[in-house]
């Protein structure tokens, strides 16, 4: 079904507002940077749509007829309505405006998520930003269903349609009871860990990190025997404090404080966990852009 066409043209609208202002036709050319007759063509032209006089014209100057006064007010609005629309799809264009759906890993709240979002708010003050604590699989999948722009996950993801874009990378620590013989060294050797019983994330949720974590495990000489799993690190570290064994966790959830945990940096090395942006390959939005950007440059004037 074809859309209904404006009854009246833009251009005559704005022709009658500016002669309503000047109420003089030659000033009102002027005004508008055009010869004086098809000015009066446009006026005449909007007079007919109309099919009433707009102006009166007399040896004494030019003024609104009732219909005239009756139209301006409406006239203004309409004018004023385009130019809105238009400075929003611009700047939408320019990825000011719109919304932004975030999907995050839980433990990157402890870390360069609110900073990443609070620089890209004070830059971008016309968008919406909606965050989403999401598992990374959550993530995935809410990317190839379009629920979400970018995701902030832990570790590369290598999916068909995907764009991973490494961001940042983070220590992982060792997570031990207060009362664990290893509590008392500054830095523990992975391999003093085998044997322990393993509190861990279930794989389902996060495979590329849990897999990570899996293999620094074997490359210190041991496979880990996971005991226990919990979905939040908060409870990771419960069940650690718990006694029910060790862990092994990203450096930012040393800011979970627990009672009867202790958090200590790794020897040798100091094994590290990436951090990546990750959205869809074919999607190129401004507001993409202008949010990566700013996820590179907040990441960069850290340091990081």
């Amino acid at each position: 079904m074809d859309e209904p066409r404006p009854e009246l043209e833009s251009r005559q609208l704005h022709a009658f507002v500016v002669l309503a202002g000047e109420l003089h036709f030659g000033r009102a050319a002027e005004r508008l940077g055009i010869a004086q007759p098809p000015f009066s063509q446009q006026i005449r032209r909007l007079e007919e749509r109309v099919g009433y006089p707009l102006f009166e014209r007399t040896s004494r100057g030019v003024r609104l007829t009732p219909a005239g006064r009756q139209l301006l007010p409406a006239a203004r609005q309409a004018l004023e309505q385009v130019n809105s629309g238009l400075e929003a799809a611009r700047r939408t264009g320019r990825g000011e405006l719109g919304t932004l759906r975030l999907g995050f890993a839980a433990s990157l709240a402890l870390t360069v998520l609110p900073g990443v979002i609070a620089a890209f708010r004070q830059a971008h003050e016309g968008v919406r930003l909606e965050v989403h604590e999401m598992t990374t699989t959550e993530q995935v999948r809410a990317l190839h269903a379009e629920r979400i722009d970018v995701g902030l996950v832990r570790e590369a993801v290598d999916r068909e349609g995907l764009t991973a874009e490494p961001l940042l990378s983070e220590e992982v620590v060792a997570v031990l009871p207060a009362t664990h013989p290893l509590a008392g060294e500054r830095r523990v050797p992975l391999e003093a860990l085998a044997g322990e019983p393993l509190v861990l994330f279930p794989r389902e949720h996060g495979p590329e990190f849990h897999d990570r974590l899996v293999e620094l495990c074997r490359r210190a000489g041991f496979t880990p025997r996971v005991a226990q799993r919990a979905v939040e690190w908060q409870t990771v570290c419960a069940l650690v404090a718990a006694g029910l064994g060790v862990s092994l966790a990203p450096a930012g959830v040393r800011r979970i404080r627990i009672t009867g945990v202790a958090y200590r940096r790794l020897a040798g090395g100091s094994p590290r966990t990436t951090v990546t942006l990750c959205h869809r390959r074919e999607d190129s939005t401004p507001l993409l852009t202008r949010f990566l950007e700013t996820a590179r440059a907040y990441v960069a004037a850290r340091g990081r």
